[in-house]
């Protein structure tokens, strides 16, 4: 990897939120703080990729300072640089009515991603009037889960992932963060190769894949942790400043 890398310099970063750059208390440490500074002193891309919507994370990227494309939604939506959409990927009003069916026969927590907010208990009745990016639902009885995802998989037309082991995220069939980051990529004109992905769930995966370096946190789901070229410190260890500056800073 060592190798590779000299080979491919990291023109942009691709961070997680939750479980990755934010401590445990949501805080973004003054180390990951510092080591995307340097990053982008030395010109390199820093791009939020988070399961949370534009008004849950672009105070984030503000308070860092980053001036680049935000990944929002599990890749449902991105911001270009001025904080306006350039694409958005729904899920069909069908599918989420049917989720929310599953939800209330398993006893499940939810929640429901539309454009314009986020819906927990006070999901309306109408559901067509609204336009969704994403559905999620949220178990500790494994057993219930797994029939979840089992019959989401039977659907065969969404994306099915997680942010956290108890949880199931659901976006459009396609959507995720790697496809979103690849657009990003093809707007500025970096390629792939030439990304470093930093995740812990199910959501980063696909990203942490498909990246020329993908980091899985100390913290990450095992099946993370397997599919990534290199494994840092966790998030209460600054494992996003650890990894800018092994990768990009050196």
């Amino acid at each position: 990897m060592s190798e590779y890398i000299l080979k491919n310099e990291i023109k942009l970063i691709a961070l997680d939120m939750d479980g990755t750059l934010l401590d445990p208390d949501n805080k973004v440490t003054q180390e990951n703080r510092h080591a995307i500074r340097a990053a982008e002193e030395l010109g390199v891309r820093v791009v939020l990729s988070t399961g949370r919507t534009y008004a849950t994370c672009s105070d984030y990227a503000k308070s860092l300072e980053l001036s680049s494309y935000l990944v929002t939604v599990n890749g449902s939506e991105i911001y270009n640089e001025q904080g306006k959409l350039v694409e958005r990927n729904i899920v069909q009003t069908d599918f989420v009515k049917w989720m929310l069916d599953l939800s209330k026969q398993y006893g499940t927590d939810f929640w429901a991603v539309s454009c314009d907010r986020v819906y927990r208990e006070d999901i309306p009745g109408d559901l067509f009037a609204s336009e969704w990016l994403k559905f999620g639902f949220n178990t500790h009885d494994d057993k219930a889960r797994e029939e979840i995802i089992q019959l989401l998989k039977e659907n065969g037309q969404l994306e099915i992932s997680n942010s956290s082991p108890t949880n199931i995220e659901v976006n459009a069939l396609g959507i995720n963060k790697a496809k979103a980051i690849e657009v990003v990529c093809n707007r500025l004109g970096i390629s792939m190769n030439e990304v470093m992905a930093v995740g812990d769930s199910l959501n980063d995966i696909m990203m942490i894949k498909e990246a020329g370096l993908g980091v899985a946190m100390g913290n990450a789901q095992d099946i993370v942790k397997e599919t990534a070229d290199w494994i840092t410190a966790t998030n209460e260890e600054n494992g996003v400043a650890k990894a800018i500056e092994k990768w990009v800073l050196k």
